[in-house]
């Protein structure tokens, strides 16, 4: 038996359900995923595959319109689908965190730099207010921000983007989780900044010993950022392993698609790469691999639903063609 993992999402599933039920959007479903203590796992995939729900499941933030189905999720052995809403206020922020898309979502433009980064130093903590603002003016310096203890007196609206987002980076690790979601943090930024900030990440992940999530659509962070890799297509993981063997010879034939669709400095006057067609809905998948009417590889079997194969070197797809070993080794159903 295999050691246990911070983190263990066991076949979750998670539906977003009508007032009248009559609707039922599979946003995640049946995902399985480890992440080890200390490493980092991207998540890629189209907008509307389920990165965000799944982020939102895991933290226990889900609108009321979605509903838990199916599954089991282990933090540090304990079901945290089980825990009370109050027993969860106490696991965000202290035990996992997270870093969101968009940092003004985040920041209240009514309150001081200062009285957002040291709020959850007093209430994870019970900090007194002097020594949580001292503690945050050290937080704003790890993160490189210039002048931390002017910035401590000032508002989100008169920080660029790139400090905002350092500042919710540094609410991120106030209180030394084990585990931080990054979801799409490096969007609004641009290439200079982007490239700082994930510098950043990793200095602040190798100092604090921290297990990092990092949800994007860009597999060139991917290649540079994470250990294990997670495609997720139409709400299902479709395949994963570790980034190199995955990017060396991927399994499934989206993920081909996507490794496909970056461009190189070698192919300059080569056009990019398009995936035909559009996800499906995922309130009306189709039989089946609901990647089948975009494959160019589909085949009669793909009206079949196929399970979770082992193509080797670590990596696990959802495809007919990696039972077959075709283009990566032979494997058997789990």
């Amino acid at each position: 038996m295999s050691p246990r993992a911070l983190l263990e999402l066991d076949n979750l599933s998670t539906h977003y359900v009508s007032a009248r039920g009559s609707r039922v959007v599979r946003a995640v479903e049946e995902v399985s995923l480890r992440v080890e203590a200390g490493e980092t796992l991207g998540i890629v995939g189209e907008s509307g595959s389920g990165k965000t729900t799944l982020a939102l499941t895991i933290l226990r933030l889900l609108p009321l319109a979605a509903r838990v189905t199916s599954g089991r999720l282990l933090f540090e052995g304990e079901d945290l689908l089980t825990k009370s809403d109050a027993e969860m206020r106490r696991v965000r922020g202290k035990r996992i965190a997270m870093i969101l898309q968009d940092p003004m979502a985040s920041l209240n433009p009514l309150f001081t730099i200062g009285d957002q980064v040291a709020e959850p130093i007093r209430v994870h903590e019970g900090a007194a207010r002097s020594a949580a603002w001292t503690r945050a003016g050290e937080l704003l310096k790890a993160v490189r921000i210039p002048s931390p203890q002017t910035r401590l007196y000032q508002h989100p609206h008169e920080m660029s983007g790139g400090m905002r987002q350092r500042i919710v980076g540094a609410i991120g690790i106030s209180c030394g989780p084990k585990l931080l979601i990054a979801d799409e943090p490096t969007t609004s930024l641009d290439l200079t900044i982007q490239a700082q900030y994930l510098k950043l990440l990793r200095e602040l992940q190798r100092a604090h010993g921290l297990a990092l999530i990092f949800i994007t659509h860009n597999l060139g962070i991917v290649a540079k950022m994470c250990d294990h890799l997670a495609v997720m297509y139409a709400g299902r993981v479709v395949e994963s392993g570790p980034v190199r063997e995955v990017f060396r010879a991927p399994a499934h034939p989206y993920t081909r698609a996507l490794l496909s669709s970056i461009p190189r400095m070698s192919d300059r006057c080569q056009r990019l790469t398009a995936i035909d067609g559009q996800p499906p809905d995922l309130a009306a998948l189709p039989a089946g691999c609901a990647f089948a009417l975009r494959c160019p590889s589909a085949f009669d079997r793909c009206h079949e639903a196929p399970p979770m194969f082992r193509p080797g070197d670590g990596r696990m797809a959802r495809c007919w063609l990696a039972a077959a070993g075709i283009g990566a080794g032979n494997g058997g159903a789990i």
